[in-house]
């Protein structure tokens, strides 16, 4: 199930949020998001809803047993038993098959294989149980002796496909405790709109089109067919995660949990290290706080570090070569901008770094979406007219002129513009609109979902592209 399906929109949501808030005890109203949540995932899967419930108690188990053995030789060996657990049940559904493609290719070998299915959300839900473990481990939070606030941590379902991956302690205390507020309620609601709108109305749309050109049609005959294509990839997933993100930070408000934000505009960064802290940020803030600091940071084997990190952002994504090459990139690109690249930069106009990061940022995702690295090496071929092609063809001309409206709504929308205008005019004409904001803000928000349900009803193209990893 996903949330911009109308069975969620229609049926699953409207019937939690009521049963949830008849609900009167704050335990019973985890129990019931923990039981909707199960629902949730197993909608699709239901067989790997067994996996999740035994990761979660699994987790729980030896975190109560670190914090029994936290001042004797039995802690860390327990400590590393977890990690290492949720580290080889994420690299068995994950990376078995590559690793196995890649020792029959290198080696000649035929290990036989099948593939055995990759359970959603699985690289979210282990990284999580990595947090709590190192941080029980660490003594930055004590292990809950009742297993229902591991299994809601781990199980509750904004969160559980795709993110943003968050830390126990971030709503430790949101479980045991929070209040119901009809101003949360209703930020709630404007959020999870705001992403529903994203996703529907702007990812999906665009991303019909960037498919056809990326695939194999007029963006491997054209230059501009090539650039058009991957900047509609580019807007494409990133309104299709931070929409998702938007809507789970929005459910969470709906229940009142309070979840980290996941994006802060990235396509107006100037680096690509300022990009990176802009973009997918609970990802960026995980490897940061519990790989590169814990290798040594900026302080001992830097390199190694920067390298190690970006390998595994990279592999995380995916378990296929261009996802390693595509962090690689980035990492390789962040090296050069601390080594160099930053000091050129700053001395130039801001619109020469702005342009910079854009192009390294296509570059990107061009090994992003070309799993095959024949196809993405011929891809950037014609995108900077190595190969033989022509500018521009019939075919994208006419569509080029059929999206142009929604892709300058999604290059403002990809910016806080809206936001800059809002404030200049309250400031430069002294008014404040927030009370115009109570009546145009739910009319939006009507206008949004009756697009949203007449897309969804014509069309059956409606993936949520990180629900893969």
């Amino acid at each position: 199930m996903v949330f911009s399906s109308l069975i969620f929109l229609y049926l699953f949501l409207p019937i939690l949020l009521v049963v949830y808030y008849i609900t009167k005890s704050i335990k019973y109203r985890n129990w019931v998001l923990i039981v909707f949540s199960f629902a949730f995932y197993a909608w699709g899967e239901p067989g790997w809803i067994f996996l999740l419930i035994a990761c979660a108690l699994v987790g729980y188990v030896f975190a109560l047993l670190i914090e029994k053995y936290r001042h004797t030789k039995l802690a860390k060996p327990l400590f590393i038993s977890s990690v290492t657990l949720n580290i080889a049940v994420l690299s068995y559904f994950k990376y078995t098959g590559f690793l196995v493609d890649n020792i029959n290719s290198w080696l000649r070998m035929d290990i036989p294989y099948s593939d055995i299915g990759l359970p959603i959300g699985i690289s979210f839900f282990t990284f999580e149980i990595i947090c709590y473990t190192v941080d029980v481990y660490k003594g930055t939070i004590k292990a809950p002796k009742s297993p229902m606030q591991m299994l809601l941590y781990v199980s509750f379902f904004p969160h559980l496909i795709a993110g943003p991956i968050i830390r126990f302690m971030d709503i430790e205390e949101q479980i045991r405790k929070r209040v119901f507020s009809l101003t949360g309620f209703t930020d709630g609601i404007n959020r999870f709109m705001i992403g529903l709108g994203k996703k529907v109305i702007i990812a999906n749309t665009i991303g019909e089109t960037a498919s056809n050109l990326l695939d194999g049609g007029v963006a491997g005959s054209s230059i501009l067919g090539a650039w058009f294509g991957i900047i509609l990839f580019a807007f494409q997933i990133y309104f299709d995660f931070s929409g998702y993100s938007d809507m789970a930070i929005g459910l969470g408000k709906m229940f009142g949990f309070t979840l980290r934000e996941n994006f802060n505009y990235p396509y107006i960064s100037k680096s690509a290290g300022d990009f990176w802290r802009r973009w997918n940020m609970s990802l960026g803030g995980f490897f940061r706080d519990y790989v590169y600091i814990p290798l040594g940071g900026n302080k001992r084997f830097y390199l190694r570090n920067l390298f190690v990190v970006w390998f595994l952002t990279g592999f995380w994504h995916g378990a296929s070569w261009n996802f390693i090459i595509w962090g690689l990139y980035f990492g390789l690109l962040i090296y050069l901008e601390r080594a160099f690249l930053d000091k050129i930069l700053s001395k130039l106009p801001s619109f020469v770094s702005h342009l910079y990061l854009i192009i390294a940022m296509l570059v990107g995702w061009v090994w992003f979406y070309f799993t095959s690295l024949n196809e993405g090496v011929q891809f950037l071929g014609v995108m900077f007219g190595i190969t033989e092609s022509t500018w521009i063809t019939t075919e994208l001309q006419i569509i080029a002129k059929d999206n142009l409206i929604l892709v300058l709504i999604a290059a403002v929308a990809s910016t806080p513009w809206f936001a800059w205008v809002f404030g200049g005019i309250q400031r430069k004409f002294n008014v404040n609109l927030t009370r115009y904001s109570q009546v145009i803000v739910p009319v939006m928000n009507l206008a949004i979902l009756a697009a949203a349900t007449a897309l969804l009803v014509g069309s059956t193209y409606n993936p949520f592209l990180y629900f893969r990893f």
